[in-house]
């Protein structure tokens, strides 16, 4: 009988935790690793996160450690689960801890500051090991539904092939489909700027608009993350499907979404900072706006309602003055 797959998640918010759930729901084991001990000890004595998944009972082949070498012993998967732009300086102390031939897959949809790097190409900056030993999960994925076992699909990428199938087959249970890609660079981006569309659609949604606007934004952004993607070298069908559309339609839609309760806040006429004491977990789109415009801009790609939300969230522009110039750019054909 062959030993259960391990796999260790560095981080206890409410998506690592929830996708540890659904590692340890499709036979893992799995190890949860938090910086703070009193959280791993609760999850431990009480079975829940009561930080940020209260109420949610989690599976007997899940445990927590604040210890980081612990957590990655024997991983046969190390699923990272923080804050994209926290990812360099923690990966460079968890580094020499990896176990041999662990995969690093990544859970976070967000574009580094600075380098304008994916996660992918950060992990693979600090760790070494190989754009084949790096995964990415994305998709329409709100950590809550997942954590109540709502049925949800999403995609496993790796550009080999073989470990996206070996992942696919370690986190496939039956409310959580995963589908297979090599295509890593689309899905990282689908994933990265839905959440800025995100923003801009809770915006939106705070300034009493309707669902003609919302339907246009999530239309117009997703144009914008292919005309991103087609420049860096991604499959432009990859935006048609879960890594694209479809988590763009569930955080542009659902309360859930972090990103979509910023942005409403901001449409109601917060300020930043208002916004942020309100917020109680990161919403990645605040700080990868400025990444992605960066990204775009480097590869001479025209991002409109990027450049919106950067100038709202960043550069203190009205959201109705913001709206006037982007309602009165010039006509164009759809497709360009």
């Amino acid at each position: 009988m062959s030993k259960p797959v391990k796999a260790a998640v560095f981080g206890t918010g409410s998506w690592g935790t929830a996708f540890g759930m659904v590692l340890a729901d499709a036979g893992c084991d799995v190890v949860l690793w938090g910086r703070r001990p009193e959280l791993a000890e609760a999850v431990n004595s009480t079975r829940t996160n009561p930080d940020y998944l209260p109420g949610v009972e989690l599976p007997e082949n899940l445990r927590a450690t604040a210890d980081a070498a612990e957590a990655a012993r024997g991983a046969d998967f190390t699923v990272l689960a923080i804050p994209s732009q926290t990812l360099r300086g923690n990966l460079a102390e968890w580094a020499g801890l990896l176990a041999p031939r662990t995969v690093l897959v990544s859970l976070m949809k967000g574009i580094e500051l600075g380098s304008a790097m994916r996660m992918s190409e950060v992990i693979d900056d600090v760790a070494k090991v190989g754009r084949e030993r790096i995964a990415v999960v994305t998709g329409p994925n709100l950590a809550r539904e997942i954590a109540a076992r709502m049925p949800a699909a999403s995609v496993v990428a790796c550009t080999d092939g073989d470990v996206a199938r070996r992942l696919q087959t370690a986190c496939h249970t039956p409310y959580f489909r995963p589908y297979t890609n090599t295509d890593v660079i689309g899905c990282e981006l689908g994933g990265a700027v839905k959440n800025v569309i995100g923003l801009a659609v809770g915006i939106a949604d705070g300034m009493g608009l309707g669902d003609n606007t919302k339907g246009s934004l999530i239309t117009r952004g997703l144009a914008e993350t292919t005309r991103l993607g087609v420049a860096l070298g991604a499959d432009p069908l990859t935006f048609s499907g879960l890594a694209g559309l479809g988590d763009l339609v569930a955080t542009c839609s659902s309360p859930l979404s972090r990103n979509h309760t910023f942005g409403t806040n901001l449409g109601k006429g917060l300020t930043l900072q208002e916004t942020i004491a309100v917020t109680k977990q990161t919403a990645e789109g605040v700080k990868s706006c400025e990444s992605v415009l960066d990204l775009a801009r480097r590869h001479g790609v025209d991002m409109p309602l990027t450049e919106t939300v950067v100038s709202i969230v960043h550069e203190g522009k009205p959201p109705v003055v913001a709206l006037k110039e982007l309602m009165s750019r010039s006509a164009k054909p759809e497709r360009r």
